[in-house]
This record gives C-alpha cells, structure tokens and sequence, in this order.
C-alpha cells in the first residue's frame, strides 16, 4: 500500500463529530478555516489544496489572493509528516495591501482598510480592548469555566487531537495530553480574580490611603511552536484574556488547525468578536508582531534561535517578553538503590515519546556507580527501546511518531553519524526505519549513544561530542556513567540548559542532596518529565529562557498584568494640607 493510499483509507468513512463533512474535503472533520480554491480560476489538472484562513475579528477571513500574488505567492506548504503529501497552504499574514475593510462584528463599526492581516488583527483587538477589559473578571472567568466544561468533552477533545496527529505526527494518545495538559491551564484561568488582586495601606498619614491594582497591558500576542499545537497556546491567550488582555495569536505554520479549532470553540461560547484573532505565517508575519507599536507583551515557546532573537528584537521595540527555549535534560540513575524495572521504563518513554521532541523529553541518562554494571543498565534500555513501535499516529499501538520534517530527521541522523565518527559507540540506531504505508515519512527509530562504554567520563573535561552538546530534538538518548552523585551533578551543572532534570533514587539523602545542589529550574524525584501543573508555574531557567517572568500560575497571571498605585487623600474637615514645594515626608510632624 503506498502512503497516498493508506492515508485515503485512514480518512474514508469517518464521521464528523461537530458538522457534515465539506464535499470538498478529505479530512475526517469539517475545517471552517480551509479555503478551498474557486475551481472555475484555475486549471481542471492542477491540484486543489486549501489555504489556511486566518480568524480575526471574529470570523475566518479568506485569503485575500490578489494581496498574495502581489507579494509573491508567500504561502508555506502544510505537510503530513508520516507521508510528506502536502495537505495545505499557510499563508504568510504580514503582506501588503490595502484591499480588504474590517468591521466591528459586534457593533458594526467598519475599522481602516489596513496594510496587511496582522494589522488587522491587532486593529480588531485594539477596538475590543476597552469594553473587554472593563467586562467584570467574574465575567470573564465565567466564561473560561464554560470553556474549560465544553474542553471536558471526550469528542471535542478527540477532534482537535485528530488535527495534531494529522499535521504534527504525534500518536492520538499523545496528542489527547496535548490537548489535556492545555486544558488544566483553562481550568486554571477561572480563579485568575484571586491572583489578580492587588495591596492597600490606610492611613499612611492623616487621611491619606493607597492601594494598587492588577491592571491588563492591552494586546498581547503569542507566537507559538510545532511540537504542542493545542498545550502551549492554551499556556498564552486564556490566561491574556482572563486577565482583561486582547490577543493575537500565531500558531506554528506547521501544524495550525489545532488552535483554529480551539479559538473557533471559545468564540461560538460567547467570546466577544476582536478579543482573540488567530494570524498565520511564519518569520514575516513573526518580524510584524516584534515589531508592531499596539502589541504590548509577547510570549514564545521554541528553539534558543529563534527566542533569543524575539526577545531582543521585541525588547528592544519596547514589548514585554517571556520565551521559552531549548534544552538538554538530565536524569540521574543511582544504579545501587533505583527501582530498575520502573526507572528503565521511565527513561525510555521521557526519552522516546512524542519522538523526542519535547523541551521536557530527558536525552541524557547520566548513570551513577559501577561502570560494568552500567552495561547492563544500558543494555536493558536499549532492549526496551527496541520494543516501541514506529509509526504512523493514527495506528494504534504506535509509539513513536514521525519528526515534524525532512530537515529535522536529516539533521538528527548527521548529529548521530558525527557522534559515532567522534568515537560513540551508537547501541541502538534508528536510522533507516521504515514503515509499512509511510516509507516517505519523517521516521527515524529511538537511538541509543553510550560516550561511556569503555571508561567513565571524566568531569573535568568539557564534553564535545554533538549527541550530548546539541539538542537533538528527536528520539535520541545519550549515556553518561560516572562514579559518584557529586559528578552527576557537576555535570548537569555544567550544562549550558536548566529546563529540566530527574533523579531516580531510593534514597531520600541523595535525593534531598540532588535537589538542593542541582541548578535546573524543575526537578522531578522519581518523576521523568517534571512539568508543574499551573498551580505552579513552568520554571526552567539558565540558556532555557528569556525574559524572567515564568509560564502560567502566579507569575503567568503578572506577566499579562501591570501594577497600579493610587494614593488618595480624603479627609473629612475642610482646609486640610494637601502639600506645598518641599517634599512631603509622610507621618513626620
């Protein structure tokens, strides 16, 4: 069966979940945000994919073709990455023209012909600012306790996650997470009154009070990445909006439907036109938000090239900025005391799932003790990662699913080959898999690199060996093996990322001991992936960040909010000292 055709019986026969399927469509649901070509315009041969529409000013905004053409045809091919077929076009938002006329849905006001769909964008959420953030938050949290019910739903949830396997690759169990762990951020957003709350002091002096408020920014924009369609847009713009904020988003280009669909859902719940827009695109429409005079804050998550550039361009255009970026992440195993059989397990699914590409996946297992007993905890990894099935997400008991393109696969396998050229012993190598229906997929199988097969690694030495100094961001897991905890965690230590970290111990001194000495910003004890939920807040750290206000909780809630003081002077009897031309000194007589 070739790809093309396993794909076609993959779609056929399923049934839509929220509306009829479009004729036009061969996905298993109906996708309001696919604009499919006028026929009769073009050629009877020539292939007919939709284009992704924007959502602004709530609706889906077909792509104005004749701004398009006159900036070259900018468009991105959206690409399944089980079977390279090119499912539709992304266009980029931040072209120019002055064609299209946006009206204010909700009170019919025509707003300015603009240059491109971003400024529209940011337009209808600059006109919806005002009476959005005067709405009550009770309001406002009111209706994200509606959402977060309506996100509950088995079948809601199924559908967004159908479009995360399909344009993402991840398993359709893997892509439910997604969507879940996104949700508990909503789920969240429904309390944001208590950590909006401000301070008061009455009496600094006689009749004299001040107290502060939480107040929103104003439009905030969020630029999103591939590898958690629906979990890291769901970090943004509920908690923006809950806090009184407008938004515009920029899903990643590679896999957009996911948020589409969630913004389309908030909207038909009641959200207000303007408050949430949706741009597509990738650098040109990103350099527009950077860059853009009414956009107050951005938040990002994704590669340390491309955060370290949005957090200086967008600073130094007077934003606030909060960015996630890369990681490396480290588990310890002290192999005297860990529970074998759970912690092997363990690292082999924190390494290996979602194909390695998580800023949370452990690629470094730093084994601690014997180095003869280390070759057997290797090589019982290695026989575990050898029973995860590759595949297509959508089959079921697939564990690994494709990379999100050809360009990352080609450059996980030359980071591989430099490893082994450098002298690791590559265990286990993923490179060359197939699959049966998907050979053109972006497949690469776990891969297992040991730099300690032979002697431990010496600590006083800088490792240079690109499988351990790069972040692969694919299912590759290197091996480390050291004599004591102390040399664990001088390593990790040393390490340029702090995402993340875990040990895996029985013992609660070493375990204290690692959490106290370890510089990562997020330690799990026996736990792989140590993400917070946003009770907490996402605290990675070192070359993992910019910008110093955290991901959801607390912080999340003051990165979209601004302190304002107000201290008033109220006395009951008239001709009271209201000040004169020295500074006042409050309670000194």
């Amino acid at each position: 069966m070739t790809p093309s055709s396993s794909r076609r019986a993959m779609m056929a026969g399923f049934a839509s979940a929220t509306a009829p399927l479009s004729s036009s469509s061969s996905f298993k649901y109906d996708a309001p945000w696919l604009h499919y070509p006028d026929k009769e315009h073009h050629h009877q041969q020539q292939q007919q994919l939709p284009t992704i529409k924007n959502f602004i000013n709530g609706s889906f905004e077909n792509p104005d073709e004749a701004a398009m053409m006159t900036s070259g045809n900018n468009t991105i091919p959206l690409i399944d990455p089980s079977t390279n077929i090119v499912l539709s076009t992304v266009p980029e938002s931040n072209y120019s023209t002055t064609s299209s006329t946006v009206v204010d849905n909700d009170e019919n006001k025509p707003l300015s012909s603009s240059s491109s769909a971003l400024h529209r964008a940011v337009e209808a959420a600059k006109l919806a600012y005002p009476s959005w953030s005067n709405t009550p938050v009770q309001m406002r949290q009111r209706l994200m306790l509606e959402y977060a019910q309506f996100l509950h739903k088995k079948e809601v949830r199924e559908e967004i996650a159908y479009w995360i396997t399909l344009e993402q690759g991840k398993t359709t169990a893997d892509a439910m997470g997604d969507v879940w762990r996104g949700l508990e951020v909503v789920e969240a957003a429904t309390r944001v009154g208590s950590e909006m709350l401000g301070d008061s002091l009455q009496n600094l002096s006689s009749g004299l009070d001040t107290i502060s408020y939480r107040v929103p920014l104003g439009v905030c924009a969020g630029i999103a990445p591939f590898n958690f369609p629906a979990m890291i847009a769901l970090w943004m713009y509920p908690l923006a909006i809950a806090t009184g904020n407008t938004y515009v988003l920029k899903p990643t280009e590679k896999a957009p439907s996911a948020s589409l669909l969630l913004i389309k859902h908030l909207h038909d719940l009641g959200l207000p036109s303007g408050v949430v827009n949706v741009v597509n695109g990738s650098k040109d429409t990103v350099d527009g938000i950077l860059t853009h005079p009414d956009i107050k804050a951005i938040s990002f998550v994704g590669s340390n090239k491309a955060g370290e550039y949005i957090h200086d361009v967008g600073s130094k255009n007077g934003k606030r900025v909060q960015a996630n970026l890369g990681a490396k992440n480290h588990a310890t195993v002290l192999m005297e005391d860990a529970d074998r059989a759970s912690t092997i397990k363990a690292i082999v699914g924190a390494a290996f799932g979602a194909a390695g590409q998580r800023c949370m996946a452990l690629s470094v297992a730093v084994l601690v003790g014997d180095l003869e007993e280390s070759r057997g905890w290797a090589q019982e990894i290695v026989e575990q990662a050898k029973s995860l099935k590759v595949g297509n997400g959508f089959v079921d008991g697939v564990d690994v699913g494709p990379l999100i393109s050809k360009d990352a696969t080609e450059r996980a396998e030359k980071i591989i080959q430099q490893s082994i050229d450098e002298g690791a012993t590559c265990m286990l190598d993923g490179r060359g898999v197939t699959v049966d229906g998907f050979e053109d997929g972006n497949f690469l199988g776990p891969t297992v690199i040991n730099l300690c097969d032979r002697q431990y690694i010496n600590v006083d030495e800088q490792i240079t060996n690109p499988a351990y100094t790069e972040e692969v961001f694919a299912p590759v897991l290197t091996i480390l093996v050291v004599p004591t905890l102390d040399d664990a965690i001088s390593i990790s230590n040393k390490n340029a990322y702090g995402n993340g970290t875990a040990i895996f111990t029985t013992s609660g001194g070493a375990a204290r001991k690692y959490q106290y000495e370890i510089e990562a910003g997020q330690v799990g004890i026996n736990v792989p992936i140590p993400v917070p939920l946003p009770f907490f807040s996402f605290t990675g750290n070192k070359n993992s960040i910019r910008g110093d206000v955290n991901f959801y909780g607390k912080p999340g809630v003051h990165f979209f909010t601004q302190l304002k003081t107000v201290t008033s002077n109220w006395q009951y009897a008239n001709g009271a000292d209201l000040g004169g031309v020295t500074m006042p000194v409050l309670g000194k007589k």
